[in-house]
């Protein structure tokens, strides 16, 4: 009896350890800008809320608005941006695990707060191949949002991008993966892993700012500090994609301003709550 318990949690770990491809079958919703004048009714009893499995976006913003925006708001007001924003980047460092927020309205991008990243597989380089456990590196762009994600939350990114397509059949490469995500929990191969506090304010942010107005920068590590350099184990036009990349957070974070906060880090981490 205790063999078969054992062997229940093994699988029941290796299943939660899989990778963002165990996605539910439930749709993935790609959603339109939310309007701050025709904002969704948010934070009611959970007597209106569906089973897990069946949420809408609007669903989300009933349950977690009004929380998210009291949190959120007083970060974009000490940076000096209106909440919601216009625009929105999100730059994802691999060896600091840290995901920095950045929004602007008419001016300059500013920083409004970081967040660090709980889970995220792989070393420095691109990914190249489904089943290569390594996050990928690039410019991207958030394509939908996911209610129902075994993983709280999730936002997919657009790997693979064109840049990748292009130097995959470059060097006759295949099977690149796909289905990388931005999502809940604390456990990830290949996607980013934020937690679902900090899920659902990049979660709720996003559906009011709109996906097409949201870039999402990944870098093996923070080129502000050092710069970004490839090696023989990397292809050789990795120096072109590392390129891309540091001209890419230049340009979003040349004029710094700040909203100064500490954001979480790894003594003041989200606390995962919430149904998955």
């Amino acid at each position: 009896m205790r063999h078969r318990i054992r062997f229940i949690n093994s699988l029941v770990l290796a299943i939660a350890l899989s990778g963002c491809t165990s996605q539910p079958a439930s749709p993935v919703i790609d959603t339109a800008v939310v309007s701050p004048q025709n904002q969704y009714q948010t934070d009611r009893s959970n007597a209106y809320l569906p089973f897990p499995g069946e949420w809408t976006v609007g669903d989300v913003f009933r349950a977690y608005g009004n929380s998210v925006k009291d949190k959120l708001g007083y970060y974009f007001q000490k940076a000096h941006v209106a909440y919601p924003p216009r625009e929105m980047a999100l730059l994802a460092f691999k060896q600091e695990k840290k995901l920095e927020l950045w929004a602007r309205d008419h001016g300059e991008f500013r920083l409004i707060r970081d967040y660090f990243i709980m889970a995220a597989s792989g070393d420095a380089g691109p990914k190249l191949k489904q089943g290569d456990r390594q996050v990928p590196e690039g410019i991207y762009r958030i394509t939908d949002l996911n209610p129902n994600s075994h993983y709280h939350l999730s936002m997919k990114i657009n790997y693979p991008n064109e840049f990748d397509l292009t130097h995959a059949e470059m060097d006759g490469r295949s099977d690149l993966g796909s289905d990388i995500f931005i999502h809940g929990k604390d456990a990830s191969i290949g996607c980013l892993a934020m937690g679902d506090a900090a899920i659902r304010e990049l979660f709720i942010l996003t559906a009011q700012v709109g996906v097409n107005n949201v870039k999402v920068v990944i870098a093996p590590h923070d080129p502000k500090s050092y710069p970004l350099a490839s090696s023989e184990e990397l292809p050789v036009w990795t120096s072109e994609l590392y390129a891309m990349i540091s001209q890419e957070i230049e340009a979003v974070t040349s004029k710094v301003k700040s909203a100064k906060s500490p954001g979480y880090t790894q003594q003041n981490l989200p606390v995962n709550s919430g149904y998955y």
